[in-house]
Order: structure tokens, then sequence, then C-alpha cells
């Protein structure tokens, strides 16, 4: 054989024995094998679960009772002619605020201005007949004081000016009928309000005993909300009513995250709805803004009272459990700790807690489903949340 081949032989060898050795100490298990069999390290802990928190805190808890309502307008008129006559114009538009006496539409007065002119000449003939009347029985009083009449004819000059003077009173309360009616003939806005639509055009005739009327007018300023509670709710809120003050109470929209309106409870009803086990409230409201709109449905949180200085836990944080309610603890060591809760009342996502929580006590509100007591945490602080308008 060749001195060259021989060369090459053997370089082929080396490579491949380097080759072995290298895949021998680079294929997996090869290094944790070693550390394991050789004792040099421990195996690697459980990982940490990913949670937010959000910290306890002390404050005052309004203790409210919300319940589904409908908004009413105070006073609800519909507005009807009082006299029968031709409508000549509307003066207002539909859906505009009207003050009370502002005037809203007129019926043709002509034939009461007529009416008027033929009572004011009866009552001018009926007025001149009576003072010819007392004429006459001036002169009769004077002929009989000297006998030289008839006793008889001068009492039946009396009884003739009596006669006419009350011809003149029915004279007189006729032409005050007809003015009345002719004051009719400008209908005005028996109080303040919207008014709806239009429910008589111009032109047509209108009657006093129309059953529809030209127009409907709805109060709403105040406006009312009328909502019924249980009637295991009740005793409490009387409680409050009868003390004489006033108490809140907030309008807020179907989902009951916007506040609309803040009114005061005006009327509780005298009686239960035995089919329901309800009994209705009523409240004002101002709304100068006009928020609220009638029939609208709205959600009415009472004010009954408020709990000072308790803890107050989010309500995402608390668990429910067969033993009763409980929260994570997320320690300054990043340990979860399960704690049994005593819990209080509720209102806008805080919870009150009687028993088992500090103030300032880091809770876990987001990730609680994965955790079991003595859990390793990574902790992530909640954002600040929004303040309910």
């Amino acid at each position: 054989m060749r001195p060259a081949t021989r060369t090459w032989i053997a370089v082929v060898i080396v490579g491949c024995v380097l080759a072995g050795g290298a895949y021998a100490l680079t294929r997996p298990g090869k290094g944790q094998g070693g550390k394991t069999s050789g004792g040099a390290s421990a195996a690697p802990g459980p990982r940490a679960t990913p949670v937010v928190i959000a910290l306890a805190r002390a404050g005052d808890l309004p203790v409210a009772l919300t319940a589904l309502g409908s908004v009413t307008a105070l006073n609800t008129v519909t507005v009807r002619s009082r006299v029968d006559g031709q409508l000549l114009k509307t003066l207002f538009s539909e859906g505009q605020l009207v003050r009370q006496g502002e005037l809203l539409a007129e019926i043709d007065p002509s034939p009461f201005q007529a009416q008027v002119t033929q009572a004011e000449g009866q009552l001018a003939r009926d007025m001149a007949a009576l003072q010819n009347a007392r004429l006459d029985l001036e002169r009769y009083r004077v002929l009989v004081d000297k006998e030289m009449i008839a006793r008889q004819q001068f009492d039946t000059q009396a009884a003739t000016v009596r006669q006419a003077e009350g011809a003149v009173k029915a004279d007189q309360g006729q032409l005050e009928l007809i003015k009345v009616q002719l004051s009719y003939t400008r209908i005005t806005a028996p109080l303040s309000g919207r008014v709806g639509l239009r429910l008589v055009d111009p032109g047509n005739m209108v009657k006093a005993n129309d059953p529809g009327g030209l127009v409907v007018i709805a109060q709403i300023e105040p406006i009312a909300v009328v909502f019924a509670i249980p009637e295991d709710s009740l005793q409490p809120v009387l409680r409050q009513y009868r003390t004489g003050k006033a108490v809140p109470v907030d309008a807020y929209d179907r989902e009951g995250k916007k506040k609309l309106a803040t009114g005061v409870l005006a009327a509780v009803d005298n009686q239960i709805d035995p089919g329901t086990g309800t009994v209705k409230l009523k409240a004002s409201f101002p709304n100068h803004d006009g928020a609220l709109f009638p029939n609208q449905f709205v959600n009415a949180r009472v004010l009954l009272d408020v709990l000072p200085n308790v803890v107050l836990a989010p309500g995402e944080a608390i668990q429910r459990g067969p033993q009763g309610a409980f929260v994570y603890v997320v320690k300054p060591d990043g340990i979860a700790q399960m704690r049994r809760l005593e819990l209080g009342p509720s209102d806008g996502g805080l919870v009150a807690v009687k028993q088992g929580l500090a103030a300032g006590e880091a809770v876990v509100v987001d990730g609680a489903e994965k955790l079991q007591d003595g859990a390793k945490v990574e902790p992530r602080e909640r954002a600040p949340a929004r303040t309910r308008s």
C-alpha cells in the first residue's frame, strides 16, 4: 500500500472518532443524567401562577336597595276645547316645552263676539225698562200718599220694578257666560310641561265633548319614577321615610352603570300587591336637564344607610365554596393564602367584610380558579377602576 493512501485512511478514522465523541457529549439527557446521578443540583421547583391582585381598603359603604322602575310624568293633561267651534290655528310645535298659561290654540271667536253684542243690547234694553219702572214707582208713591190712586196700583208697579231688576240680573249673567265662553276660544296650557303630537289640525271643527282632545301635555319638571320593592324590604324603607328626612333615590340606566338623576322618595303605596308580594314606591326628580323621559325604564336605587369605616373587598375576589365565602390573600413572600370570610352588604362592586380580612391586604381578583392554599403566585396589581358616575 502506498504511503499517501495510508495517510488518508488514518485521517478518516480520526475524524470518525472525534465525531462520535462529540455526539456522545451533546446528545439529549446526557448532561441532565450526569447531574442527577452525581447529585450536583436538585430539580427546579413549580412555576409561579400569574394572578391579578387588588388591595382591600377601609371606607364607608352605602346600603342601598335597587329595583326596576318606570319614569312617569308627575301630571298628564289632555287639552280639550271647552266650546264648540272651528279651530283656527295652533301656536305650539310638537314636542315643545310650554309654560303654564301659554297660548296653545285659537278657536273662531266671531260667533261668541256676536252673542256678546246681542247680550249687551238686551241688557241695555232691560236696564232702560228698569229705570222707567222705578220712575213710575216714585210717581205712584206720591199719588198713593195723597190717596189719588189705589194702593193696588202702587203694589203692581213695585212688582213691575222687581221683575225688571230680575231681568237685568239675568241679562248680566248671560253676558258674563258668553264672555267666559269667548275667553275659552283662546286655549292656554293648564300646566308647564312638554306637549306631544298634535291630535287635531287647524280648520277642523272641535266640540267640547271630543274625547281625543287637541294635544297631551306631560309635566316633566319635576318628574316621578314608580318602582316596586319586595315586601320584606319595606320596613327598612319605612324606617328611613318616617324619620321625616329626605330619603335619597338615584336613577340609573337599564344596565345600572350610568347615573341619570338624583331625587328623593316622595310616597309609599298604602297596600302590598298580593299577587307579586311587592309594594310600589314613588320618587320625585327635578329633571331640569331632561335626563328622564316618561315611560323610560330605569333602575331606582334607594339609599337606606351608610356603614362607616368598614373593610371593603372587590366583589371579584370573593369565592364561594361548601364552607362559605373565601378569598386568596397574597402574602409579601408571594404565597397565596386562603381566608374564610364573614361578609356584610355589598354595593357598587364592593363587599363589606366583617371578619377575615384587614385593610391593605392584597387579594386575588383574577386567576383564583387556578390556585390552592399555599400556592406560589406571580402577582400583578390591577389598574384602578373608574368611579361610577
